[in-house]
């Protein structure tokens, strides 16, 4: 029998079992959203919160401009958890409980667990809104607390009145100028200042014992304005422990945990014009509230 070449058919496969690497990821990750059983990818959503607390155009942090990005947190997929960076020394009570009310709806809404994690400072109105969270983690040298209300101003009557300058007021309702800085300070005025004074910090009290609860150190006032660093704060209850934001998550959920990123940012076109002399006194009053702290 002669030698001769024999000719196989070349097997020609589908499509389907050559995709490129991209093609097949994007279907796993298709079929991870559609197929209960296979377990994704955690994703955490991290909010940053850093600068004083100010209404609109007084402040880095308010409710109005942090709304979208809150909401945008909670609603993107299905995070595995919230995180808050914190960086604040405070500022506007109403502000700051507002973007915390709004943090706690979603979390109850959406069923997703916010956990906080403190940075230089968290003092007045950033541990307010610290406490927004289900657990706090700071630095060993982060600020915490300073639970109290603070008014501050300036008086310059007696300038005026060294350079021949007449205040001149007329109100309709004898409260209507209260502590006018162009006069000279009233008793009855400072008495209605400290009611409230007294008013706002009862809320205060109220909130963080809401929200720490037991945890709380009840030998001691921890309500005076005082502030801890580190330890001394876990060990009052005001936060849970010393930890930073990555390894605290990544052990948590996991070493492949992935994060999605949200911070206020302005658009540029609002950086020029008439807003530049109010984002400069904006600058310097911040600066002001981190110097207080040391920062």
């Amino acid at each position: 029998m002669g030698r001769g070449w024999v000719f196989l058919p070349r097997p020609i496969f589908p499509e389907a079992l050559t995709l490129s690497a991209p093609v097949r990821d994007f279907k796993c990750h298709s079929m991870k959203r559609w197929i209960p059983f296979l377990k994704s990818t955690p994703t955490v959503a991290v909010v940053r919160l850093s600068g004083a607390i100010g209404a609109s155009g007084r402040g880095a942090l308010n409710d109005q401009s942090l709304a979208p990005l809150i909401e945008k947190a909670f609603a993107k997929g299905k995070p595995a958890a919230v995180a808050l960076q914190i960086n604040s020394p405070g500022g506007s009570p109403v502000q700051s409980s507002l973007i915390g009310a709004r943090i706690r709806r979603l979390a109850e809404e959406k069923e997703v667990p916010v956990i906080a994690f403190v940075e230089d400072v968290a003092a007045s109105g950033g541990y307010w809104l610290a406490t927004a969270a289900d657990e706090i983690y700071a630095d060993r040298n982060s600020i915490l607390g300073s639970i109290g209300v603070i008014y501050a101003s300036f008086g310059a009557h007696e300038l005026l009145s060294r350079h021949g300058v007449e205040r001149r007021v007329h109100t309709a309702g004898k409260s209507k100028s209260m502590l006018d800085p162009f006069r000279p300070e009233k008793t009855e005025d400072i008495d209605r200042l400290k009611d409230l004074l007294e008013q706002t910090h009862e809320n205060f009290i109220a909130h963080v014992k809401e929200r720490r609860g037991a945890k709380l150190d009840d030998s001691i006032d921890l309500f005076t304005g005082d502030i801890w660093v580190g330890e001394k704060a876990v060990e009052r209850g005001l936060i849970d422990g010393i930890g930073h934001l990555v390894p605290v998550l990544k052990e948590r959920f996991g070493k492949d945990v992935k994060f999605r990123r949200y911070e206020a940012r302005r658009p540029i076109w609002q950086r020029f014009g008439s807003s530049v002399a109010t984002d400069a006194l904006t600058a310097i009053e911040e600066r002001a509230e981190f110097a207080r702290f040391g920062l």
